[in-house]
């Protein structure tokens, strides 16, 4: 009996300990857009790895899709009653995510803003892609492709998110600027889902059996607008520039549906995310911005390392 009296003892004193070294450890709550994305599982990844790194607890939440603004919201609101101590959010709308961001800057947790900007002040550091001058690059990629003149549509992501919505933007005003005899003759939402990005392109090809390329701004409509081109045998007769990646993407590279693919680095913005966040919280000051360049990546760029190393990070192959 006394040997089973001390074992509860010692049972309790090693939770109280555990309990106790948990609360010492700072905790970060990281609100991606969606949880379903290739994109935000590199994001994961490179968050997960920080918080190793610098000895910090993540408790990593959001909506599965891109759409669920309303569920990010409830999860940023959780996230102020948890109380964590700071605070790192890609936002599925720059504008319905103000107030509940604003909560928790009101409330003392300091806020990265990563991936995607929002309408507000404050925050500690905004990590992303330059994404403008990510559009900029693909407008001039592809009126390179098409010889500088003919017709292009453009497969846009969903309205809100403000990554994607800069790309389209730097995509449109450098063709109306640069490209005087290139003309944007279909714009379609693919609402951040790979079904609807190919019934969009879909109708965009049928609209215009005329078309010299297109550009995908971001990943499901990426996959939508190769899964539509490779429907209608048009492969290297249309050129495409695409966003993101994904297994399918880089298969449509090698077979040449793809014509060039700009690649963000997940990984390394949801590591920096945390680490600003860590500064903070450590009483130092992290830059206030980290623009991320885009990568460009062709067929002939697959057997370099450095791009291996991008579209194949460690992660994946750690996986079950």
């Amino acid at each position: 009996m006394h040997s089973k009296l001390q074992r509860a003892v010692l049972l309790l004193a090693l939770l109280s300990l555990a309990s106790c070294q948990q609360r010492t450890r700072k905790l970060i709550g990281v609100v991606p857009k969606a949880t379903s994305h290739l994109f935000f599982m590199s994001v994961q990844a490179g968050v997960r790895a920080a918080e190793k790194d610098f000895n910090v607890e993540v408790l990593w939440n959001g909506p599965r899709e891109e759409t669920e603004y309303s569920r990010q919201i409830e999860i940023v609101d959780s996230m102020i009653a948890r109380r964590v101590d700071a605070l790192a959010i890609s936002a599925t709308d720059h504008t319905a995510l103000v107030k509940p961001v604003q909560r928790a800057m009101d409330a003392g947790i300091p806020v990265t803003v990563f991936d995607s900007g929002l309408d507000l002040t404050g925050y500690v550091t905004f990590v992303a892609t330059d994404n403008y001058g990510a559009g900029e690059t693909a407008a001039r990629r592809l009126a390179a492709l098409i010889g500088g003149r003919g017709k292009v549509a453009e497969l846009m992501h969903k309205p809100g998110g403000m990554s994607t919505v800069d790309r389209e933007r730097g995509f449109e005003e450098v063709m109306a600027k640069e490209f005087p005899s290139i003309r944007i003759v279909a714009r379609q939402y693919g609402m951040a889902d790979r079904a609807k990005s190919r019934d969009a392109a879909e109708d965009m090809l049928t609209a215009h059996p005329d078309l010299d390329g297109m550009f995908a701004s971001a990943e499901a409509n990426s996959i939508g607008a190769v899964q539509a081109i490779k429907a209608r045998s048009l492969s290297g007769k249309i050129k495409l520039v695409t966003f993101d990646s994904s297994d399918m993407h880089i298969e449509a590279l090698k077979d040449g549906t793809i014509d060039l693919m700009l690649v963000q680095d997940p990984y390394r913005i949801g590591y920096e995310a945390v680490r600003s966040l860590v500064m903070k919280l450590n009483g130092q000051t992290p830059p206030r911005r980290m623009d991320l360049k885009v990568h460009e990546i062709r067929k002939s760029d697959l057997p370099q390392p450095e791009v291996q190393a991008l579209l194949f990070p460690r992660w994946k192959s750690e996986q079950p």
